[in-house]
């Protein structure tokens, strides 16, 4: 029987996004690169080689500095090098996500505890990326404009039930981002039934950005709603 992390690193694979997108949105596919599947296979095989169910926790999409650099969502080079022991060849990223979801795991008990019953992901594995009027790449949500909601309707919808036929526990699922993220999701899941019971949390991003004094009180909030 194939492993869990063989299932994920399989699925990661095989995603291609091949709707229409508006004009000044591009793709961004965080599991592409030698390097980066290098680095995904030993993360997924270290703590998800094995056929236990976890329950999810869905973000929004990948971002640059995170899993756009380490192909590992919420986790970048700093951490991925200081909590799960793995090294990343010509790659450094620090992403102030990444630094509270690693602080909230060290509270919950550990990388080893915390991967062993939940698994991080996205409701839209694949990113997106606009241009600013200099030429710089910024991250772009799923849910940023209309025209993208509507182009990615469908491949969410799908990426949902593929993760979920990987065998992914049903009755509850986390979803990072309690304002639009978690409006969409629970929309799409009144409409095709993925979990029993959506709890929302909010983003570390926000929480980092806005309420960074308040940080040791959103870590006691994650692992009261977590657990």
């Amino acid at each position: 029987m194939p492993s869990l992390s063989q299932k994920i690193l399989a699925f990661n694979n095989s995603l291609k996004y091949t709707s229409p997108l508006p004009k000044g949105i591009g793709v961004m596919n965080p599991f592409s690169g030698d390097e980066i599947k290098r680095v995904t296979r030993l993360f997924y095989n270290k703590y998800y080689g094995d056929t236990k169910p976890r329950y999810m926790i869905l973000g929004i999409n990948p971002g640059r500095h995170g899993a756009g650099v380490t192909g590992v969502p919420f986790t970048d080079t700093k951490r991925l090098t200081e909590f799960c022991k793995i090294s990343i060849n010509g790659f450094s990223s620090h992403e102030l996500s990444s630094v509270f979801v690693y602080d909230m795991i060290t509270a919950f008990g550990g990388v080893k505890k915390f991967y062993s019953r939940f698994y991080i992901n996205s409701i839209c594995p694949l990113g997106f990326v606009s241009m600013d009027k200099y030429g710089k790449q910024k991250n772009y949500n799923y849910y940023d404009s209309p025209e993208l909601i509507k182009s990615s309707k469908g491949f969410i919808i799908s990426s949902i039930k593929s993760h979920l036929k990987l065998g992914f526990k049903r009755d509850k699922c986390w979803c990072l981002g309690s304002g639009k993220n978690f409006k969409h999701l629970t929309l799409l899941n009144d409409e095709h039934k993925f979990f029993k019971e959506i709890i929302p949390l909010d983003h570390p991003r926000f929480i980092m950005q806005y309420r960074l004094k308040k940080k040791d009180e959103y870590i006691a909030k994650y692992l009261t709603l977590l657990k």
